[in-house]
């Protein structure tokens, strides 16, 4: 029986060319915690977290550790569920605080994610063969319209153009930071520059209330819209997105943001989403992104997780009735850590992302550029 002897982390920071903006939120860094598990044996396995402050959530690893060393390494649902209890403490059993769940979550799928990692190594076969699957290419869309000061308002059209150019058969634009008027004009524009055969979908990053969004839908939908995504405000749920989802024959698309299966189940099962994204490096990591994608399998909802291609490909491989696609970005200026950061991982060619055969995730660090970018 191999135990979890170590538990590390490594706050990765990487500045960007411009600062760019969605509808709620403005950056010019890039960040990525790197967590990395050492069993009794030797092997390391690595998982990572999206989620901020990034200090905080090392932390929060830094007090979980104790908790896990010690445990079977492979008995990753055991350590997970053992994390999660501490979430809901227990008169005279102790427990975390309940105004720090987001980033605790985000401290287990940490964790977690790398014991997957030391999963696959220790059996010497691939996460997605581990889940049953063929290293077949998952299907990718790549991510851009971001909105960066200065530039003209249809500069995105010009950058989804490029992408579709470099092989992207899919886009998806960032939408819901100018009035109205002015984001038809830009999504006009992004389809007439890449065409009536490229799928485009729409990130709206929350931007909208019911009323507001459902004008939106239908101003836009003349554009051949293939999905909203967040399209409401963050404290809008399931019924409201189901009365969206009636009102207009775009289909929706949401999870990146839940914390659990739990809620995921509820937009999934009444929410009228048609894509779920389940993001397995910001929340609960990869055993909940699983029990996630086996729920929305059995509901007939499309499996589309959101951002890491590397890690989350192996999840859409493994449903091949549901799973969809993976998030990438069509340019290395808006995530130059995942352009850097690993010496060996999934590439993405022609909007598609095509799994190695190394065992685990299949990812080996770039220890220069790691340490070289510490937060």
């Amino acid at each position: 029986m191999d135990k979890i002897a170590q538990i590390n982390t490594y706050p990765i920071r990487a500045e960007l060319k411009h600062v760019q903006r969605t509808a709620h939120e403005s950056r010019g860094d890039t960040s990525l915690l790197l967590v990395e598990v050492i069993t009794r044996d030797g092997i390391k396995g690595y998982g990572q977290v999206s989620s901020t402050p990034m200090k905080d959530i090392a932390a929060w690893i830094a007090r979980l550790a104790p908790e896990a060393i010690g445990m079977n390494a492979l008995a990753r649902t055991d350590v997970w569920e053992k994390l999660f209890a501490l979430t809901s403490p227990q008169p005279g059993k102790g427990g975390l605080p309940r105004n720090a769940r987001a980033l605790i979550m985000g401290a287990i799928g940490g964790i977690d994610m790398a014991l997957w990692d030391v999963a696959g190594k220790a059996a010497h076969m691939p996460v997605y063969r581990m889940l049953g699957a063929e290293n077949k290419p998952v299907f990718t869309y790549g991510t851009g319209g971001y909105y960066i000061e200065g530039q003209k308002l249809t500069a995105c059209a010009d950058e989804l153009a490029g992408f579709v150019a470099n092989g992207y058969k899919a886009v998806k634009l960032k939408t819901g930071a100018a009035p109205m008027d002015d984001e038809v004009k830009r999504i006009a524009a992004t389809r007439a520059a890449i065409g009536p055969d490229i799928d485009l979908m729409l990130d709206m990053n929350a931007a909208y209330d019911l009323p507001a969004c459902i004008e939106f839908a239908k101003k836009v939908a003349p554009y051949n819209i293939f999905w909203l995504e967040e399209p409401l405000h963050w404290y809008l749920q399931p019924a409201d997105f189901a009365l969206l989802a009636k009102a207009t024959p775009i289909p929706l698309a949401h999870g990146e943001r839940e914390w659990t299966r739990f809620t995921t189940r509820d937009f999934m099962t009444t929410g009228g989403i048609r894509y779920v994204q389940f993001d397995a490096t910001r929340y609960a990591g990869f055993t909940e992104a699983l029990r996630v994608a086996h729920m929305a399998d059995h509901a007939g909802v499309m499996i589309s997780p959101h951002h890491a291609p590397e890690l989350h490909s192996h999840i859409v491989a493994a449903f091949p009735r549901t799973g969809y696609a993976v998030e990438s970005h069509g340019s290395p200026d808006r995530d130059p850590i995942w352009h850097h950061l690993f010496s060996q991982r999934a590439q993405v060619r022609n909007s598609y992302v095509y799994m190695n055969e190394l065992p685990g995730f299949g990812i080996e660090i770039n220890w220069d550029y790691a340490k070289t970018h510490l937060a």
